[in-house]
């Protein structure tokens, strides 16, 4: 059974955004031990008051605030590095579209057919002879027929070269061309 290349997609891996929770939750805990430490040193405050001020006290209340700081500092730098993160994975998914609409209109110009495009994408993937031919259910010797048929259509005479032609469409078409 021939399996079908369509998605450019890679392989199922658990989202970015994931990587953060460590650093969310770090934050989280430091928030709440800020809380802490404010309400102890204004009870100090409140209690130390009638005997005089201490540096003790003075040391308490400014770690107290050295931490809600940072606190506010570590949530808006995770909330900054979250935004640039769905930004670039927005993008990546454009460029990934951008790419299967390349590669779909290349092969269209070419006029391969659906096997030949299917060997296409699977040697623009890195895959050689063999795996191709175990991963369409085909004889290694259909394989090597289609692929001097995508050859001889792209112009190209190896699969390098074949790959070389979509890495110059990229760099043609990208910013200062």
């Amino acid at each position: 059974m021939p399996t079908e290349p369509r998605s450019l997609a890679p392989r199922l891996k658990p989202p970015a955004a994931r990587r953060l929770v460590g650093p969310a939750a770090i934050v989280a805990l430091q928030g709440v031990a800020a809380v802490y430490f404010l309400i102890d040193g204004v009870d100090d405050l409140i209690v130390e008051a009638r005997r005089g001020f201490s540096i003790g006290m003075a040391m308490e209340c400014l770690v107290a605030i050295a931490l809600l700081a940072g606190v506010i500092m570590g949530s808006r730098h995770i909330r900054r590095i979250t935004m640039d993160l769905r930004r670039n994975e927005r993008a990546l998914a454009r460029a990934r579209g951008a790419l299967a609409d390349h590669i779909a209109l290349r092969f269209d110009e070419w006029d391969l057919t659906p096997g030949e495009s299917d060997v296409a994408l699977f040697a623009l993937k890195g895959c050689d002879v063999a795996q191709i031919a175990r991963l369409r259910g085909a004889a290694q010797g259909t394989v090597r027929s289609q692929l001097s048929q995508v050859y001889a259509k792209a112009g190209v005479t190896s699969q390098a070269m074949l790959v070389s032609l979509f890495f110059e469409d990229l760099l043609e078409t990208g910013p200062g061309s």
